[in-house]
């Protein structure tokens, strides 16, 4: 497992079940400050993903937000990864599938989401690393 996927499995992963309604997830959302959140099914099988673009998505009225369950408006054909991406692998993968989570998965089990702001955070901290090693090297 790469060092940047470990660290980020290390925290809490915040999901939803299938049949939450569409306004709990919102609120899990917005209490959370998150984008998007993995959809779960009663066995803990990692089953869609559901994002703030899909609740604004259901406000045309395919979807009740009170009584709309999260099932009914999840992605199904997810894209995943293993834990062995590299932060770059999972920027190509997000810009390939214009998506901005990717949940890490071993079989059918959840081990945690990684998003767009992860990876861009990651690539700065590589960035500013090779600029210092560079000044280094120029002031040596």
């Amino acid at each position: 497992m790469k060092p940047f996927i470990a660290s980020l499995l290390s925290r809490a992963s915040i999901t939803v079940q299938h049949d939450q309604t569409l306004k709990q997830v919102a609120q899990i959302l917005s209490r959370n400050n998150i984008g998007a959140v993995p959809v779960l099914d009663d066995t803990d099988k990692l089953v869609g993903i559901i994002s703030e673009r899909d609740l604004v998505r259901s406000i045309n009225g395919q979807v009740d937000i009170d009584t709309g369950m999260a099932a009914e408006l999840m992605t199904t054909q997810l894209v995943t990864s293993s834990a062995d991406i590299s932060s770059s692998e999972l920027m190509t993968l997000m810009t390939e599938h214009k998506i901005r989570h990717i949940p890490i998965v071993k079989g059918n089990k959840l081990l945690g989401i990684v998003s767009i702001g992860d990876v861009v955070k990651r690539l700065l901290e590589k960035l500013e690393s090779e600029t210092e090693q560079l000044r280094i090297f120029i002031n040596s």
